[in-house]
């Protein structure tokens, strides 16, 4: 949900640094794509059990948290040095995708942690 707002924040957001954004769009997009793929996999049950799938969720989580974070990073960094260039409406959008990029990281990295503990236990 996190990852769609922060799609959706930095697409409505008229775009003053095409390559910063660029990156926060692509990992926006990728990681929610893989996670709804890998949640409706695991809804049609197409892991049977197998600790092989416990194993790819963990590194898709692990990758998904590396992206994540570097994209608010990123997007926060280009806030701070374009706060006089942007219109109020701008920042404060790019503000709440920074916000939503840092939850949607600790969502992904509880995830992880919570991965690896089943991965450890199977």
């Amino acid at each position: 949900i996190f990852g769609g707002l922060v799609w959706i924040l930095v697409a409505s957001s008229k775009v003053p640094s095409p390559s910063l954004q660029g990156w926060v769009m692509f990992v926006s997009v990728f990681c929610f794509v893989m996670s709804t793929t890998l949640l409706c996999l695991y809804i049609c049950g197409a892991h049977g059990g197998s600790s092989s799938w416990v194993t790819l969720d963990v590194i898709c989580q692990e990758t998904a948290a590396l992206f994540y974070l570097s994209a608010a990073v990123l997007e926060a960094y280009f806030n701070t040095l374009s706060t006089t260039h942007l219109v109020m409406t701008i920042y404060q959008e790019n503000i709440a995708a920074v916000v939503f990029a840092f939850l949607a990281t600790l969502m992904y990295v509880i995830h992880k942690v919570y991965s690896l503990l089943r991965w450890k236990a199977s």
